[in-house]
């Protein structure tokens, strides 16, 4: 089997992703850096070889410990919703393949993501292409906890479904920042994306469209 130490970026490879940006841009995104860092991010480094042929249809697809690797599109809207900028830091909950953490550090920022399976850290450890990355710092945890160690944080992306709105997480949020997360709605089919800014050490939560997610769950896993 190809490892992932083992994959090239070829001209199908680029040709397929700028095809899956335009796709995008139709969809509705419309920051055009996202919109880059999707074009110079090889997907199919992080998916299983048998996906390769299809890693840039906008689906999500299956990685490690029963998580999954986002469609395209949801990475998009919940990074043109974050608003990254350059030095930022930015505290990323459910690592899974890294391919939001990449996605993020590409636009300049400082990531620090955290993932409670401890297969997809150990794996990632082995990661060739996040070498490329040196301002991402991955720990292994649990995600409600956050990393009170490095707050706050300039921004938050929760890349699982929250029963709810994690308050140690707004404690790690600076004030005027930005919390992505998607939340439980009463239908248990979806969950609604939710925008939380922190003003005057309080949040103002702005709920949009809805999607669907892993269940965002407490502890580590360490199988």
């Amino acid at each position: 089997m190809i490892q992932r130490n083992e994959r090239q970026d070829s001209y199908l490879h680029k040709g397929l992703r700028r095809k899956l940006v335009e796709d995008l841009r139709a969809k509705g995104i419309k920051d055009e850096k996202v919109l880059q860092a999707i074009m110079d991010t090889p997907r199919h480094f992080f998916l299983d070889p048998a996906f390769e042929h299809i890693a840039y249809q906008d689906r999500a697809f299956p990685i490690a410990a029963a998580q999954t690797i986002s469609h395209p599109y949801t990475v998009a809207y919940q990074t043109e919703l974050l608003q990254p900028q350059p030095f930022e830091k930015i505290l990323e909950i459910g690592t899974g393949s890294a391919y939001q953490s990449c996605i993020l550090a590409r636009l300049g920022a400082f990531v620090y993501t955290i993932e409670r399976q401890n297969e997809l850290f150990k794996q990632n450890n082995t990661f060739f292409y996040l070498k490329q990355f040196p301002r991402i710092k991955r720990f292994y945890g649990d995600g409600f906890e956050g990393l009170p160690t490095y707050a706050p944080f300039d921004k938050i992306i929760i890349t699982a479904a929250a029963p709810y709105i994690p308050p140690k997480l707004c404690e790690q949020l600076k004030e005027g920042g930005i919390m992505v997360i998607p939340v439980d709605s009463n239908d248990k089919d979806y969950q609604k994306m939710k925008k939380i800014t922190k003003l005057n050490g309080e949040i103002e939560v702005e709920t949009l469209a809805d999607f669907n997610f892993v269940p965002m769950l407490e502890g580590k896993q360490n199988k």
